[in-house]
């Protein structure tokens, strides 16, 4: 027995992406402000990117990691093409949120289920109260909102996620 000569990973043709400047400007945030805590009745404050959450450096969270201090991209200046962005930390950010969700399906989602601690432990305890929370509110709508089939995470179908429909002026919906 042996393993074959060749071994092709053919590129993804197919699947959907959420979209990265909604992240950067509705969602990170929510990762970087304090927010109340409640583990088993006692109610603190504390950000999700707090080291022994899910900081990448040493947090204990599972698999959503955050650099902390990653700033935002200037997705309007030419020298920001889709290849140095991906090389930002703040591109980290949205591809580790990225990963801990079922595109297009908020409500299978961890990234949503569990800060809610819907059918899941989560250590950091219960985040959102309920669905109607503004931050769980964002990133449902984030989740349910995916590129058109066939456009990458910069897509301009984005600008449909703002009132008004400008990313730069516009503020971020939640339906």
């Amino acid at each position: 027995m042996g393993n074959p000569p060749n071994v092709a990973n053919p590129p993804i043709t197919g699947g959907q992406t959420l979209s990265f400047i909604y992240f950067q400007k509705c969602i990170n945030p929510i990762f970087l402000k304090a927010l109340q805590i409640n583990q088993g009745g006692v109610v603190s404050t504390n950000t999700c990117a707090a080291s022994g959450c899910h900081d990448n450096v040493t947090g204990t969270g599972g698999a959503l990691r955050i650099v902390p201090g990653a700033a935002t991209v200037d997705l309007s200046n030419p020298a920001n093409t889709p290849a140095a962005v991906r090389l930002a930390d703040i591109y980290k950010n949205f591809y580790s949120a990225q990963g801990s969700t079922v595109i297009g399906n908020p409500l299978q989602s961890r990234l949503l289920d569990k800060p809610l601690t819907r059918n899941v432990l989560h250590g950091g305890g219960v985040i959102f109260a309920d669905v109607n929370d503004p931050s769980a509110k964002l990133i449902a709508f984030w989740i349910g909102q995916p590129m058109p089939q066939g456009q990458d995470e910069f897509s301009n179908a984005a600008a449909t996620m703002f009132t008004p429909a400008d990313p730069a002026t516009g503020a971020c919906k939640t339906q």
